[in-house]
């Protein structure tokens, strides 16, 4: 079972990522609206952000599909039987995917990059931000993938030593 204190920071973290979704959730809206528009507060405030509505689309869900991915996780963690390693593996792994998705998808909107391929490809945008960004996609890729293989490999570990019983 994961332990407590993991369980807890990937609640955290989800939460924070949950945050960011909120924050580029604004700028999202205040892109389609050309303006700062909080009426009675502020009205009609006019703002140019970069970025296409995709882009934008993009940076807010990633932040809630990880945010909550990882707040699932630590929900989870009574079911998922590792080892101290594998424990360790999964929390910075599921912190790896859960950030390095996130903020290169916001940076991405803010400079109009895709960061898909190294020399930006066939997509708009400055080719040395866009590599960066592509080259943090690396730990969240890898990330993602080890995180789900330690995923059910504990959640079979817990099936199989007689939980429900």
């Amino acid at each position: 079972m994961l332990s407590e204190r993991r369980r807890g920071l990937l609640v955290f973290n989800g939460i924070g990522l949950i945050a960011m979704a909120i924050l580029s959730g604004w700028f999202y809206f205040f892109f389609l609206l050309g303006a700062i528009d909080l009426w009675p507060f502020v009205t009609d405030v006019p703002v140019s952000i970069g970025g296409d509505r995709r882009a934008w689309n993009m940076a807010h869900l990633e932040g809630i599909t990880n945010g909550t991915m990882l707040i699932a996780i630590g929900a989870a963690g009574n079911y998922i039987r590792l080892g101290e390693r594998a424990q360790a593996v999964l929390f910075w792994a599921a912190l790896a995917f859960g950030w390095l998705f996130t903020l290169p998808a916001i940076a991405n909107a803010l400079f109009g990059t895709r960061g898909l391929e190294f020399g930006g490809g066939p997509f708009p945008g400055d080719v040395t931000i866009n590599n960066v960004i592509f080259l943090f996609g690396w730990p969240a890729m890898i990330g993602v993938h080890v995180s789900i293989v330690l995923l059910l490999w504990g959640a079979w570990q817990h099936h199989r030593q007689g939980a429900g019983k």
